[in-house]
């Protein structure tokens, strides 16, 4: 009988130790990149008199309210006597070049008055915003060091669904923190996102995480974790980075014109679904289906029609609708694209001379926005760019925070008007913000997506 226990525990100690063997070790990987991983804190000055009153609870909303960045506010400092009160936030970066270029979130670093790098060492220095791209949400900031720790790059394309990536980074302030998952899914698309495929993670990622590396299993960067899908403000199962070689695309730009440049083609597209593919006479549902044109945009002096599937954009092959706002913004504007469309039941090519998308301007590596800190009711706000968004008019709100988020107001909503009266600028929209009576009721109209929808909030 003493045989037959030893037997079975020899046999569940052998079973365990393969068992054992089979999982992932990220020991080596930790030990030979973590020190390029960095921390950075940024330091923001705004009025005292409208200073933050901390992250607001993140309302229930619908799906694609819960994207959210997750750079934390840290606790304020006080007033410094200017009548300017001192912002503290943390998020994460990772040096890409020995001489001190590190990449991070735009987010992390935008509207600084200050950056400063934490290296695993201990040591600390000031660093400049080399550029801050809010489309993608890269920034590339450089310190005065040399012969630093530098993290590989690796290729994205070659990740798999199902593949061990880890990320470090400092949620919470705990510098270098490593969690681990699998790639849940790649080529994601988010809400008013159009410019990145993202890769879909299960990696614990959370406040202070932003603009850290995601590490594969050979020890290479894949990405840069970004956003996380959550109805606590925390981390949920649900994380996104942004592919490594869209961000390197973006840094080269930035270090050589402080700013990206990317092609237009100036129209609305959306999936080709089973139906449509039917209906168009086409063997599969593919491309990138034209539902609006520009009338004075590259598309329209093409000859694209409302109507036509975009299939290939010079020469490589559009499966999705996702795929084509990247391609043409990889494009030189001035640069002449040629374009494989599907229109009436058989295949066509055209070429397009592209525009160029107009960019957001920087000031000192703010991004240009109307005000420095939140109005009477919690926000920041800014002109939309050139009207992009196929004419439509309004403003863009940048942060939303207290009153404004309380009432479920969100970073990337178009405000369209105050009551029943349209807002046309930001000029316009503080004039009607300070005729409001104190704790009055007001109903914005916003533009959300593809919804328009009313919201009542109480002014301060």
């Amino acid at each position: 009988m003493k045989k037959l226990v030893s037997l079975w525990l020899c046999l569940l100690t052998l079973s365990f130790t393969a068992y054992a063997n089979d999982l992932p070790n990220f020991v080596d990987i930790v030990k030979e990149h973590g020190a390029s991983v960095v921390n950075i804190s940024t330091t923001q000055l705004i009025k005292a008199q409208n200073q933050f009153n901390g992250m607001p609870d993140i309302p229930d909303q619908e799906m694609f309210d819960f994207f959210h960045h997750f750079m934390p506010q840290l606790p304020q400092a006080p007033n410094n006597g200017n009548g300017e009160i001192p912002l503290h936030s943390s998020g994460s970066g990772f040096i890409i070049s020995s001489d001190g270029y590190i990449l991070t979130n735009a987010h992390v670093v935008e509207g600084a008055d200050e950056v400063t790098v934490k290296l695993t060492d201990r040591r600390e220095f000031k660093a400049k915003i080399i550029g801050s791209d809010t489309r993608s949400d890269i920034a590339l900031i450089k310190i005065n060091a040399t012969n630093l720790p530098v993290a590989p790059i690796g290729n994205p394309q070659q990740l798999q669904v199902g593949e061990w990536v880890i990320a470090i980074g400092s949620p919470f302030g705990f510098e270098n923190s490593v969690t681990a998952g699998i790639v849940s899914a790649k080529g994601r698309s988010l809400p008013d996102e159009n410019y990145v495929p993202f890769i879909q993670t299960d990696v614990a990622v959370n406040p202070g995480n932003s603009g850290g590396p995601l590490f594969n299993m050979k020890g290479q960067v894949v990405g840069i974790n970004s956003q996380i899908f959550s109805r606590s403000g925390g981390y949920m199962g649900v994380s996104f980075a942004i592919p490594i070689d869209v961000a390197m695309q973006v840094a080269d730009q930035l270090k050589a014109y402080g700013t990206v440049k990317r092609g237009r083609l100036g129209l609305v597209v959306q999936e080709v679904s089973a139906g449509t593919a039917r209906a168009f006479g086409m063997a599969k549902p593919e491309g990138a289906l034209v539902s609006q044109v520009d009338s004075k945009g590259p598309a329209a002096q093409a000859g694209i029609k409302p109507g036509d599937v975009i299939l290939k954009f010079n020469g490589e092959a559009v499966n999705r609708s996702i795929d084509l706002p990247r391609l043409v913004a990889n494009a030189k504007p001035g640069s002449t694209a040629r374009i494989e469309i599907w229109r009436n039941r058989k295949p066509l090519v055209v070429t397009a001379v592209l525009g160029e998308v107009p960019a957001r301007k920087t000031v000192q590596g703010k991004t240009a926005t109307s005000a420095i800190a939140p109005d009477k009711i919690g926000l920041i706000v800014s002109d939309l760019p050139h009207r992009e968004q196929s004419g439509t008019d309004g403003i863009l709100v940048e942060r939303s925070d207290n009153a404004a988020a309380n009432a479920g107001i969100i970073a990337g909503d178009i405000i369209l008007g105050v009551d029943n009266t349209p807002v046309h600028s930001v000029a316009q929209f503080n004039a009607l913000l300070s005729r409001l009576a104190k704790n009055s009721t007001l109903a914005l109209l916003i533009k959300r997506g593809k919804t328009t929808l009313y919201i009542p909030l109480q002014a301060d």
